[in-house]
C-alpha cells in the first residue's frame, strides 16, 4: 500500500489498540473528505487480519504490513475471505468508476449481514470497511446496519468512514469509538502531490496545494486541469475587481464550452474556498462582504451542475462574487 502521511495521533491510537488486542468492535473515522481516512481504514483492516492470522511478530511498528506477507498478498488480490467492503457501486458493472450510485443500497447491507452466518476462515477475525457510512441508504439500510452494530458478530470489527458524522443516526455514532482525522499541513499535501504527480511543474503543484486546502484527495481531483492558470485569473479579479469585465468574460468563454466541463466544475468548487482564504485576512466591512460573497458562491456552486444552469452566466456571476472582495479604490 502507499505510505500514509499525516494524522499520526489517529494512526497511533488504533495501532496501539490492535497491538493490545483490546479492540472496540466499531470505529468511526471522521474528518474532512480526502485526507486519507479510507486509505487508513483499509491499511488498518489488513493489519488486523495479518495479526489475527499470524501474530505481530515480524511486522513493523504501526499498522503497516509488508507486501510479501501472505495476508497482504490475499488482500491485494481482493481475495481475502474475511474482509468485506461496502462502497457505492457503479450502476453498470461493466463500467467501473462510471455513473456510480448515489448511495450504498440496502441489498448490499443484507448481503453483508448474510455473510455473518459463517465463521471467519483464516482466523477468528473478520473486518468490514464502509466507505463511507454517510452514503448508506436511509432509513432501511442504515437501520439494518444499526442492528448489526448493536449485536456485532463475534470477532467482527467495523471501520466506518464518515465525512459528516453529524448527519448519521445518533444511535450509530453511539455504538462507535471515534477517531478524528484533521486536514493535512501544506507540506504534507505537497509531498503527496509530488509523489503522485512527479512530472507536474512546481507552479501547478503550488496551485493544487492551495486548492486542496489540507485535503490531498481533493487536490488530486484537480490534477491535469491547469489550476495554476485559474488561480492567476482569480487573483487578478480579487486584486482590482476586474472593472472592465475582461477577466470574467475570458473565463466565461474559456470554461463555458462543453469540452471544458471538468475545469468548469473545478472552478465552481474552487471559488468559495478562494474567497474563504481571502476572508481570513480581512476585518470590518470588508470581512462582512467577503462572508456574504462566500455564502453566495457556496450556494451557487452547490446547485449549478445539478440544475444544469447556464455555465457561461454562472461563471460570470461566480467571478463577480470574487470581484466584490477586491479592495475599494482609494483605500
Amino acid at each position: 500500500m502507499t505510505p500514509l502521511i499525516g494524522n499520526e495521533v489517529a494512526r497511533t491510537t488504533l495501532a496501539q489498540a490492535i497491538e493490545s488486542r483490546a479492540l472496540h468492535h466499531a470505529w468511526l473515522l471522521t474528518g474532512p473528505e480526502g485526507v486519507g481516512k479510507g486509505q487508513f481504514a483499509r491499511a488498518a483492516a489488513l493489519r488486523m487480519l495479518a495479526v489475527a492470522a499470524d501474530g505481530a511478530e515480524g511486522l513493523p511498528p504501526g499498522i503497516d504490513v509488508p507486501a510479501e506477507h501472505r495476508i497482504a498478498r490475499l488482500f491485494a488480490a481482493h481475495s481475502h475471505p474475511d474482509y468485506r467492503e461496502l462502497i457505492r457501486l457503479p450502476k453498470d458493472a461493466d463500467k467501473p468508476g462510471e455513473n456510480v450510485a448515489r448511495s450504498i443500497k440496502i441489498d448490499q447491507v443484507r448481503q453483508l449481514i448474510a455473510s455473518f452466518s459463517t465463521k471467519p476462515s483464516l482466523s477468528q477475525r473478520r473486518v468490514v470497511v464502509i466507505d463511507s457510512i454517510d452514503d448508506v441508504e436511509r432509513p432501511g439500510a442504515a437501520n439494518a446496519l444499526l442492528k448489526v452494530l448493536e449485536e456485532p458478530p463475534e470477532g467482527t470489527i467495523f471501520l466506518l468512514v464518515s465525512h459528516a458524522p453529524g448527519r448519521l443516526l445518533p444511535t450509530i455514532r453511539s455504538r462507535c469509538r471515534t477517531l478524528r482525522f484533521e486536514a493535512l499541513e501544506d507540506e504534507q499535501v505537497r509531498s503527496i502531490l509530488r509523489r503522485e504527480l512527479s512530472d507536474a511543474p512546481e507552479e501547478e503543484i503550488a496551485a493544487l496545494v492551495r486548492a486542496g486546502d489540507g485535503s490531498p484527495g481533493r487536490a488530486l481531483s484537480f490534477a491535469g486541469l491547469e489550476m495554476a492558470a485559474l488561480e492567476k485569473e482569480l487573483e487578478s479579479i480579487a486584486a482590482d475587481g476586474d472593472p472592465t469585465n475582461a477577466v470574467r468574460s475570458r473565463l466565461s468563454k474559456l470554461l463555458g464550452a462543453k469540452a471544458a466541463q471538468p475545469r468548469y466544475e473545478a472552478f465552481l468548487e474552487r471559488v468559495p474556498s478562494f474567497i474563504a482564504e481571502r476572508a481570513r485576512t480581512l476585518e470590518g466591512p470588508a470581512l462582512r462582504q467577503a462572508l456574504d460573497s462566500y455564502t453566495a458562491a457556496r450556494d451557487l456552486s452547490g446547485i449549478a451542475v445539478g440544475l444544469s444552469l447556464d455555465s457561461t452566466a454562472t461563471i460570470f456571476e461566480m467571478a463577480g462574487m470574487v470581484a466584490k472582495i477586491a479592495p475599494v479604490r482609494g483605500e
